[in-house]
């Protein structure tokens, strides 16, 4: 062991493979470990996570101690400061950005000096190897055009939250940071065995949490890429056998559900197909980009009409804000029981 006694009380670092780090890092921290001062280094074809005592809860291939640790540098505007930025280009800079997996997405905006930010994060995430340009997502088929700014250039991942596991290309399908709580509140919110068709399903963003709490998921999804993923996503969280994907139009596809997900930002255009769907009493979560001013009597009745339209009453059970869309838009989601 090269860097020193593996028993040793400070200093220590955990080696794990490299696209694992995510998921270490995140278990680390649950088990109040991890130690965000010191730098993530790399240790031959793995990296070495700083941590503050031996994981007792987590599997690493071994806990080394580490020679002349580095401290972990404090933000972005220091880093860049030390690089020469003056504050007229700070105040240019990204003010936030995600990291999914070991890709790093950043809208950029009108920043100056792209690939100094890109390196910049790069060392603020030791555990990250890639840094893009993200640059919007357009057509049915929500398509992400991305840059790569930063890095090895690899945009394809595995990225890790509230234990559902994502793969993924950022450079093919899209993946939205700020849907976090919502991902997870899905998983939360179903009960084993019920009956969810998922009509927008991409990766599996909603599908894997309900599938992994229990929900047997019927999963369309009109992208063939983001529908290999979708498979690939149901073997890799051991789901296969609670999803049926459908690589198709979601109006194409004959289901009778308890609930139905509505994860596209023009979901009101396909009430017709949900509730027909949808079983007496079930739920309908339908997303939608809103006008702040149009809130939330726009989503609300849209609902109401479509099911007025069948003769079914509707109750309104939840109405959340998920992220801001664009300026004086919101993406919200509507959950409304159908009778």
């Amino acid at each position: 062991m090269s860097e020193g006694d593996p028993a040793a009380a400070e200093d220590l670092a955990a080696v794990v493979e490299k696209p694992r780090a995510e998921v270490a890092i995140e278990s680390f921290r649950a088990e109040g470990v991890y130690d965000d001062a010191r730098k993530v280094r790399s240790y031959g074809d793995a990296v070495a996570l700083p941590v503050t005592a031996p994981p007792e809860e987590t599997d690493v291939r071994e806990v080394v101690r580490q020679v002349d640790p580095e401290p972990r540098a404090p933000d972005l505007e220091t880093l860049l400061r030390e690089r020469g930025w003056t504050d007229d280009e700070l105040a240019r800079a990204p003010g936030s950005w995600a990291v999914v997996g070991s890709v790093i997405l950043v809208k950029f905006d009108d920043c100056p000096r792209e690939g100094e930010v890109g390196e910049a994060l790069l060392e603020l995430h030791g555990a990250a190897d890639t840094v893009v340009a993200s640059e919007g997502v357009a057509g049915e088929r929500r398509e992400p055009s991305v840059r790569v700014v930063a890095g090895d250039g690899d945009t394809e991942t595995v990225h890790t939250e509230h234990g559902t596991r994502y793969a993924l290309d950022l450079a093919e399908v899209m993946f939205s940071p700020g849907n976090k709580a919502e991902r997870a509140r899905m998983g939360d919110v179903v009960d084993a065995d019920e009956r969810v068709f998922d009509m927008f399903a991409g990766i599996g963003y909603f599908t894997l949490p309900m599938a992994r709490a229990g929900a047997q998921v019927t999963a369309a999804e009109i992208n063939p890429t983001a529908f290999r993923y979708l498979t690939e996503n149901a073997v890799l969280n051991e789901v296969q056998d609670r999803v049926s994907p459908y690589r198709a139009d979601c109006r194409d596809v004959e289901v009778t559900a308890d609930r139905v997900v509505m994860g596209y930002y023009d979901a009101h255009e396909y009430l017709d197909a949900a509730l027909a769907a949808l079983e007496p009493g079930g739920v309908v979560h339908m997303h939608e980009a809103c006008p702040e001013d149009l809130l939330w009597d726009r989503p609300v009745s849209r609902i109401e009409a479509a099911a007025d339209e069948r003769g079914r009453t509707v109750e309104v059970l939840d109405r959340r804000r998920v992220k801001s869309h664009s300026e004086g838009v919101a993406h919200v989601v509507v959950d409304a029981r159908v009778e």
